[in-house]
């Protein structure tokens, strides 16, 4: 499994995102735990981007949906406050090293973000003039210090950098001595483990050999084999591939293919950056499932010990009582004998007999099998117990005690062994409960991982980055979002035959109606208009109704009259207006199942009934979009089945935000 990002894999990170995040706006950002960042990036007219950054140890964009905690840290409300809206101006590795430096521009300073991916990693942001405004840790070090107010500077370099290397200073590497050449390679250059045994093994030389062996030859073998494995970054011909061992198991992510891994299965990306994201999010899930199951057969092993030390338990408790109701029982059976027997050995003792001669004596007549003595066994004159045998089950009698206390004692460890029987009983079923419990709760947890995979982030269609609802009926309907998307969903995706909405007040979006050349119907035509009175100023305004009219697509024009100018966003109507008077402000917010997530959707309440009945309903309010979001939320969770509010529970909440007009609102009161 790969551990860490090597500087090969930044240098092909930074080459992609150069071509992908260069000029996005940051619209947002999250903290997920400790080390890990997710920042939400924008370019005009592109579906959002997410770029996913763990310090220490990956940098990439994702399309994953990642849980984000309910309140932000203290250090990512310091990276929003200073950041967000900034403008990524540039990405840079630094010295070939596994650092990640980001220029972003907010207003007119040009803020650095640094990311380091070794060691514990950090994630750094400076100022113009290179002071650390803050940072996830501050830290002081032999080298340089991690503080507040302090100048920044990089962590001294981990070798040469191999884009600048020429072959004289390669050549330095044969007074390295009896080093072994992979181990100089290493330290020579800021390449890493792996891509110094590839270029070697290109190269066709033994990692082993001392740099004092090394010929001239070799060492232009290595310096071809550097460049060559160097020359995909510089170009920008990535083969990024996912590496698979002959278990299935994905060991390794690269940006190039690699010799050491040619008899290994590979499954190719088309970015470095997917690769990346597809391997971590895959190993990341898979390790979770791996840490819980160590822990759930530690439990296991744990309590099946514990079951199996109470069988033993019991069947020796089963022994117990069998063996002393046996011989309580052969006690009172022989009672007369075993009582003569004791009454013999004692006046014995009395007339001056040694224990010697009574022993003697009685082995005789046992001989004889002369009662009593043939009951006898032993005779254990240190404890004076004597040793009773009778049809082949010997027992102890207390010389000290009578026949009958003898036989009462065996009784009364019998009933000790059954309570400790019942105990044990007890203890075995409980015992028994929490494995099977233990085993049931695994079984949902293992069910759960598979719900609880990493899941991307549903595409957006193209009309998505507009307001948006189907109606009723099946049409699209689309409303701009602000005078960008105005323009472009009239000059780029109005038709000959779709009709256009507009609220009576100024500051309101053009609404379309994708007709596809068929007549829309009196239904479509009320919650278009609803659709556009709600978006529009009206909302903010706190009105409750408003006139809209709609007109036909050629009655719209950019062109102005004759020493008129337009503003973006802004159309001229021509023509007689076709008005929908009096029409109520109000939304539909909902959720319905997708590819194995939730979708949200809004729009007029009649087209988002018609499509779940998981909504909430929205009319104007004070309510910021943030905290109504999250009340809307909460409440569709609490309105859907259980199998689905674990996953509603995990939308974002800007999905939500985005269908809340103007930032603001409230819930609407349920009618009695």
């Amino acid at each position: 499994m790969k551990t860490e990002t090597s500087s090969f894999d930044v240098g092909a990170i930074v080459y992609e995102l150069v071509n992908t995040i260069k000029n996005a706006r940051v619209e947002n950002i999250y903290q997920i735990d400790r080390k890990t960042f997710l920042f939400r990036l924008h370019k005009p007219n592109q579906p959002t981007m997410q770029l996913l950054m763990e310090a220490g140890k990956r940098l990439h964009l994702t399309d994953y949906a990642l849980g984000k905690p309910p309140s932000p840290p203290v250090f990512c409300m310091v990276l929003r406050k200073h950041l967000n809206n900034g403008i990524v101006e540039n990405i840079a590795q630094h010295e070939f090293e596994r650092t990640i430096t980001f220029g972003i521009r907010v207003r007119r300073n040009l803020i650095q973000l640094v990311v380091e991916l070794f060691g514990e990693g950090n994630v750094i942001f400076t100022d113009q003039q290179n002071t650390i405004v803050a940072a996830m840790k501050f830290k002081k070090m032999r080298d340089r210090n991690i503080l507040r107010n302090e100048t920044f500077t990089h962590a001294p370099a981990s070798g040469k950098n191999p884009f600048h290397i020429t072959l004289t200073q390669l050549d330095e590497i044969r007074n390295l001595g009896q080093l072994e050449i992979v181990r100089a390679l290493t330290r020579f250059f800021s390449i890493g483990g792996l891509y110094a045994e590839e270029v070697l093994l290109r190269a066709s030389i033994d990692k082993n050999t001392p740099c004092q062996a090394i010929t001239k030859e070799q060492i232009d073998a290595v310096f071809a084999q550097l460049q060559s494995i160097l020359s995909p970054l510089r170009e920008g011909k990535l083969d990024p591939a996912i590496i698979i061992n002959d278990k299935g198991e994905w060991v390794d992510v690269t940006p190039i293919r690699l010799k050491r891994y040619e008899a290994f299965e590979t499954k190719a990306y088309p970015s470095f950056n997917k690769a990346l994201d597809e391997y971590y999010a895959r190993m990341s899930h898979v390790g979770r499932v791996s840490e819980a199951q160590k822990e759930y057969e530690k439990e296991l092993a744990k309590q099946q010990r514990m079951l199996h030390d109470q069988q033993r338990a019991l069947e020796d408790c089963g022994k117990s009582i069998e063996q002393n109701k046996r011989i309580g029982d052969l006690i009172f059976s022989h009672l007369g004998e075993l009582q003569l027997l004791q009454q013999q050995i004692s006046d014995a003792k009395q007339q001056g007999e040694s224990w010697e001669e009574i022993t003697c004596r009685l082995e005789k007549e046992k001989q004889e099998r002369r009662s009593p003595a043939k009951y006898f066994d032993s005779f254990d004159k240190k404890n004076m117990i004597l040793n009773a045998s009778i049809d082949g089950q010997v027992f102890p009698i207390h010389m000290n005690h009578s026949i009958q206390a003898n036989a009462a004692q065996h009784y009364e460890r019998m009933k000790r062994a059954e309570r400790k029987l019942e105990g044990s009983e007890k203890a075995m079923r409980e015992t028994e409960r929490r494995i099977e419990e233990l085993q049931k709760k695994w079984t949902e947890k293992v069910e759960q991982a598979k719900v609880d995979r990493p899941r991307k982030q549903p595409e957006k269609a193209w009309f998505e980055k507009f307001r948006w609802f189907n109606s009723s009926e099946g049409f699209l309907v689309l409303g701009g979002r602000d005078a960008t998307t105005n323009e472009i969903l009239v000059k780029k995706h109005l038709e000959p035959h779709d009709i256009v909405f507009h609220a009576d007040i100024v500051g309101a979006p053009f609404v379309v109606v994708k007709t596809k050349g068929e007549a829309p119907t009196e239904q479509v035509v009320r919650e278009a208009a609803q659709f556009a009175a709600s978006y529009s100023r009206a909302w903010r305004e706190m009105l409750s109704i408003i006139d809209v009219y709609w007109i036909h697509s050629d009655q719209v024009s950019k062109t102005p009259p004759s020493g008129q100018y337009l503003e973006k966003g802004s159309f001229i109507i021509r023509g007689t207006k076709n008005h929908v008077r009096n029409v109520v402000l109000h939304v539909a917010i909902g959720v319905r199942p997708e590819d194995e997530g939730m979708r949200v959707i809004g729009g007029p309440l009649d087209a988002i009934c018609g499509q779940t009945n998981v909504h909430v309903e929205v009319v104007p309010g004070e309510q910021t979009s943030v905290e109504l979001a999250k009340q809307i939320r909460t409440l569709l969770s609490e309105k859907t089945d259980k199998e689905y509010r674990d996953k509603i529970s995990k939308i974002p909440i800007e999905e939500i935000q985005r269908f809340i007009p103007s930032g603001k609102g409230a819930i609407a009161k349920a009618k009695k």
